[in-house]
């Protein structure tokens, strides 16, 4: 059974571990707050350890929910630790200021300056799904589709695994690249939701491809 880290201790990372825990993996948690971390860990029950950041993450894979910015850091601080590893980059640049654009520049993407700063494969996945949802891997009834950018094939292979194993859908969308148009497609999702226009719009929506 394969172990599936997460860093990170809100609600985007108890819904991944959900979905981590209904595929059949070990989960460890780590994060800042060791507290925290245990807390998640006793929540999610069995199969679920937890530590604090610092240390050279268990799993094979290893999703960063956090923050652009924290991610960031974490990465650079994690350093040749993450050398082998596939990273999950869930991550939305959104200027929560102003809730009016994103904060990295035209032509890049938070994957892929996320990319830049380590020695693991990074891939895109998440970004485009509501932590609510997450807890049951579906919205309305409807099975989540999960959108995945990357450009290692067997780390890319590796998400998608995880993500059906969870009881969703994984669509590989393209390269890495692709996380820019995955991330400002999901920034126009979060709008909407947060508009009282749309009074059904409740964050607990889920991004559909009907085939």
């Amino acid at each position: 059974m394969s172990t599936i880290t997460i860093i990170g201790t809100g609600n985007m990372a108890r819904g991944i571990a959900a979905r981590a825990l209904a595929a059949g993996r070990n989960v460890e948690i780590l994060g800042r707050d060791a507290q925290k971390a245990q807390s998640l860990a006793a929540e999610l029950g069995t199969s679920s350890t937890a530590g604090e950041l610092g240390r050279t993450p268990a799993g094979e894979i290893v999703v960063l929910a956090l923050p652009f910015d924290a991610a960031k850091d974490v990465v650079s601080t994690l350093g040749e630790a993450l050398a082998g590893k596939t990273v999950i980059d869930i991550t939305n640049p959104v200027n929560f200021e102003t809730f009016d654009s994103l904060v990295v520049a035209p032509g890049t993407s938070a994957a892929e300056e996320i990319a830049a700063l380590t020695p693991a494969n990074v891939v895109k996945a998440f970004n485009t799904t509501f932590a609510g949802p997450l807890a049951t891997g579906e919205s309305n009834g409807q099975v989540l589709d999960v959108f995945i950018a990357g450009d290692n094939a067997e780390a890319t292979a590796a998400v998608a695994s995880l993500v059906s194993d969870g009881g969703m859908r994984p669509i590989v969308a393209g390269p890495l690249k692709r996380s820019r148009e995955l991330e400002g497609f999901q920034f126009l999702v979060m709008t909407l939701q947060a508009n009282p226009a749309f009074e059904t719009f409740n964050w607990s929506t889920g991004l559909k491809i009907v085939d």
